[in-house]
């Protein structure tokens, strides 16, 4: 199997901190970037695609829910680790459950739904208990 290379300039995602019932849905990453680590469902967003439509999709794709979009939440970057990687600008939004129940696709291995406070233990993306904050507060 061949690689492609990373490209050679920044990609734009989104996620998406769902609330249902006053807990926050975390997903744990399967595979790089974040192996491991929990986090917010979401991903790259297409050319041509609105930030919105891109959420809606993403958060479909990686867990079979339906959400309202509340607002933005903030944002992150990562940058290239000195091995490789890719550079990423994530757009988080605050949503609101809307249906469904959790059904991961291969991107994700678990989910958890917690209190936005009771995350001690869990091995988390950088700045996601500051990006849970904000988007609790746009509730």
């Amino acid at each position: 199997m061949i690689l492609a290379p990373p490209p050679r300039h920044p990609q734009l995602a989104v996620s998406a901190a769902i609330f249902r019932d006053g807990k926050i849905m975390l997903v744990r990453r399967a595979r790089s970037p974040a192996k491991g680590a929990y986090t917010l469902p979401g991903g790259r967003v297409e050319f041509g695609e609105s930030l919105h439509d891109a959420l809606a999709r993403e958060v479909m794709e990686e867990t079979g829910l339906s959400i309202t979009i509340i607002g933005l939440a903030g944002w992150r970057e990562v940058l290239p680790a000195k091995g490789g990687g890719g550079h990423y600008v994530i757009l988080p939004f605050a949503a609101r459950w809307q249906a469904g129940e959790p059904v991961l696709n291969d991107e994700l291995d678990d989910v958890l739904w917690r209190a936005p406070h009771d995350l001690d233990g869990l091995s988390l993306t950088e700045g996601l208990p500051g990006i849970i904050a904000t988007a609790r507060a746009l509730l």
